[in-house]
């Protein structure tokens, strides 16, 4: 499916990165985040570009090859590199404390999968490190105007504070905002957006 949607010469979700994603890196809290950064369902590679360009080193995953491809040519056009897996969620097994980043953006699975990507973002995380988070909820079903349309596909609040329980959890808000992002986010949308900071020295204490 991902090949297919991907599979044409525009950017589907457009080449701008995510507003969410630029209003957290630029806030007070994250304006000195650098380093390692892991992008999930990273897509045509939009964020991952942007996050290079700021002097991140972007490893970005990914199950489609075509939209990991668009993606390398988005980091030429921008003069930046990438680090790209072609990898199923489901599967994907991230190096342990290797990032200071962690970015999902509409990275939809079913809730199985969720859980162990989410599970699978923390471990990635080094202590101090920040997971930074945006999709859809169950609201946005029926409003036509982006993502799936399976209750199981969508983020849930409590899918995170309880994967998180024991990290200090900065954002943690469901709300509805205005998206346009490419031919595939067009209108109002109902998120779930999430910053979280990984518990320092062992990654089990809330600081």
């Amino acid at each position: 499916m991902w090949d297919e949607r991907f599979a044409q010469d525009d950017y589907v979700y457009g080449e701008e990165p995510n507003k969410f994603l630029v209003e957290q890196l630029c806030s007070q809290e994250l304006s000195d985040l650098s380093g390692a950064v892991l992008c999930l369902a990273e897509g045509e590679g939009r964020n991952a570009v942007y996050m290079a360009s700021h002097n991140h080193d972007v490893t970005c995953v990914d199950l489609s090859s075509v939209g990991l491809e668009k993606a390398k040519k988005l980091a030429l056009k921008n003069q930046v590199n990438l680090t790209t897996i072609q990898a199923d969620l489901a599967t994907y097994e991230p190096l342990p404390s290797a990032y200071d980043a962690v970015v999902m953006i509409f990275a939809h699975t079913p809730s199985a999968v969720r859980e162990r990507v989410l599970k699978n973002a923390r471990l990635a995380l080094k202590p101090g490190g920040y997971l930074i988070l945006e999709g859809y909820t169950v609201d946005q079903i029926g409003r036509g105007t982006g993502g799936p349309g399976d209750p199981d596909m969508m983020f849930y609040r409590e899918e995170v504070e309880t994967v998180f329980a024991r990290d200090h959890i900065l954002v943690c808000e469901e709300k509805v905002r205005d998206i346009q992002e490419g031919s595939l986010h067009t209108g109002p949308g109902a998120v779930l957006q999430c910053v979280v900071r990984k518990g320092e020295f062992d990654g089990s204490i809330r600081r």
